[in-house]
């Protein structure tokens, strides 16, 4: 939009008539989101609490568009990024958040991790190192006080706090794993999710939903990182009955643990009686 219709524009915020500021905010809300800088310029210099409220609506849903928009370009691809997913559900609630900010801290803790594991370590090994500074060091756990938080499943909440629940700790423990080479995978299976250490040769040939790689042993990131066996884990699935007819000690696409992340945002909104928002993340279910 050429800047002197975008003037004309902003200099109507302020008009009382419904009608006219529906058509500007059809207008704005058309245009790419560098257009949250010149608003927030306008907001900063006003003292009409009409323009500044009109114009905090108009950020909130161009913010709210282009996340959205986002996602769906995330769930289009073949193969998605497991970083990404997480990083884009976090936006909803904190649009401003630095990715790099982000990565920086998933990178501190794998260094952590790193400098203490070499490669004559076995693979049981290097999980027993993940875990004590995950768990240990960092004191990463479920956050048992307050499990229905909706903080529990936005990263930057669960980097600060150290708190989550089952997913979003299975997750951010994944991707400290992955960035230090780890073979992990998710199992969906049920109650929690689980992580499946697969064979590393044979991983690296796994594409999309190739996952015939033999699974060495299962890792459960709710209970301290535990590694469990294939029989305890069938013999506890028997006992629960929860066996399907699919397979569920076999890994999943990163994208099913995500969609289960965004399922319990949902619900934990739903729970606290924010039904702006189970209405705005229900729009994104529908892109997963």
């Amino acid at each position: 939009m050429k800047s002197d219709k975008l003037n004309a524009l902003l200099a109507l915020l302020d008009d009382p008539d419904p009608a006219v500021f529906e058509l500007v905010e059809k207008e704005i809300l058309e245009e790419d989101p560098i257009i949250i800088n010149q608003l927030e310029q306008v907001w900063e210099t006003s003292l009409d609490e009409l323009i500044q409220s009109r114009i905090e609506n108009l950020i909130q849903q161009i913010q709210y568009n282009d996340t959205k928009i986002k996602i769906q370009s995330w769930a289009g691809q073949k193969q998605v990024d497991l970083f990404e997913g997480f990083f884009l559900l976090t936006r909803y609630q904190y649009p401003d958040l630095k990715l790099k900010t982000i990565k920086n801290k998933i990178r501190k803790i794998s260094s952590d991790v790193w400098l203490e594991i070499s490669n004559k370590l076995t693979s049981l090994e290097k999980i027993t190192v993940l875990n004590h500074v995950f768990y240990d060091a960092y004191k990463f756990s479920i956050n048992l006080s307050n499990v229905l938080s909706p903080q529990n499943c936005y990263l930057n909440q669960v980097l600060e706090t150290k708190k989550g629940n089952s997913i979003s700790i299975a997750i951010v423990y994944s991707l400290i794993a992955r960035e230090l080479g780890f073979p992990l995978y998710f199992i969906d299976f049920p109650k929690n999710p689980l992580l499946a250490y697969v064979d590393e040769d044979i991983a690296k040939k796994a594409h999309g939903k190739d996952y015939s790689s033999p699974v060495l042993f299962y890792i459960n990131p709710s209970n301290k990182g535990a590694i469990i066996g294939r029989r305890e884990l069938e013999r506890f699935a028997n006992k629960h009955e929860q066996n399907r007819k699919d397979n569920i000690y076999e890994p999943c696409e990163d994208r099913v643990i995500v969609k289960k992340l965004l399922e319990n945002l949902v619900e934990s909104y739903r729970v606290i009686g924010y039904e702006d928002k189970v209405t705005d993340l229900s729009k994104f279910l529908q892109l997963l």
